[in-house]
């Protein structure tokens, strides 16, 4: 069975949401994952942004191998690429860690293949990750589902940049990514990588919404992604409910589909007090 790629950048205290999304990942796959994990240490900038611990990854792996021997975890440290660029520029300080912004840095990272899904850490699998991954996406920089409220607020095309199929051969090819840093980099935008990666690439894969739903999930969903949004009922406000935060996953989203890997996320949790679950 040929291997499926996926990478997450965050740090510390995100790695409850990263191993949830790797349970996630590998109760639905038969085949090998190779987890690719970008971190940093900027503890100087803020306290808490400290990278992985080596019992977290080893963790990690550990139970991408109890599903299959020949998964594996790849910890890639983007400490020093991003002071070299980013971490002076506009967005440096952003409603977005700037871990948000380590995905624009794939391209001249070696080791990677030559296809790549990016996840952000608040993603959850219900179906087989392997639909996306075999998508031909020749031709194309990357292929990204639209977002929920851009794709009404600033472009129908706009898309959401939390899950990104890559074709890093092409990427290589048009600098996108590289073009995308120093676009952010001069300028304050909102959702920095986000929107530079919609105005500047030159061909992108529009992918169906079942890929990256920023909504209640539906029958067809394979990755559901707790990001922003905006209810108007009873009042308007925004919410923002991430799936480490079950109780509010449970009374808020009411959503109960989950449950199995909250129980497989507590009992590692009871085994492992050293990866600070």
């Amino acid at each position: 069975m040929s291997e499926i790629s996926v990478c997450y950048s965050g740090n510390r205290r995100v790695f409850p949401g990263l191993l949830l999304s790797a349970l996630s990942l590998a109760k639905y796959t038969a085949r090998p994952l190779h987890l690719y994990i970008l971190s940093m240490d900027l503890r100087d900038i803020k306290a808490d942004f400290l990278p992985f611990t080596q019992a977290q990854i080893a963790l990690l792996e550990q139970v991408l191998r109890e599903k299959n021997p020949q998964s594996r975890v790849t910890c890639i440290d983007m400490t020093d690429r991003y002071r070299a660029s980013l971490a002076n520029g506009k967005n440096a300080a952003n409603y977005y860690t700037p871990y948000a912004q380590l995905r624009l840095f794939l391209e001249e990272t070696e080791g990677l293949p030559d296809k790549l899904i990016y996840l952000d850490v608040d993603t959850m699998c219900l179906a087989d990750i392997g639909q996306l991954y075999d998508i031909d996406i020749e031709g194309y920089e990357y292929g990204a589902v639209r977002d929920h409220m851009g794709k009404f607020w600033i472009s129908p095309t706009y898309c959401n940049s939390g899950v990104l199929l890559l074709n890093m051969p092409r990427l290589r090819e048009t600098k996108l990514l590289s073009r995308c840093r120093d676009y952010i980099e001069k300028r304050r935008l909102t959702m920095p990588d986000q929107s530079a990666l919609h105005r500047l690439h030159e061909r992108r894969l529009i992918l169906p919404r079942r890929f990256n739903e920023q909504r209640k999930p539906r029958e067809d969903t394979v990755v559901k992604h707790f990001c922003r949004g905006i209810r108007w009922f009873p009042f308007f406000h925004i919410y923002n409910y991430k799936q480490w935060e079950r109780d509010k996953v449970h009374k808020k989203l009411k959503l109960f589909c989950f449950d199995d890997i909250y129980e497989q996320y507590d009992r590692l949790r009871a085994a492992h007090p050293e990866a600070e679950l």
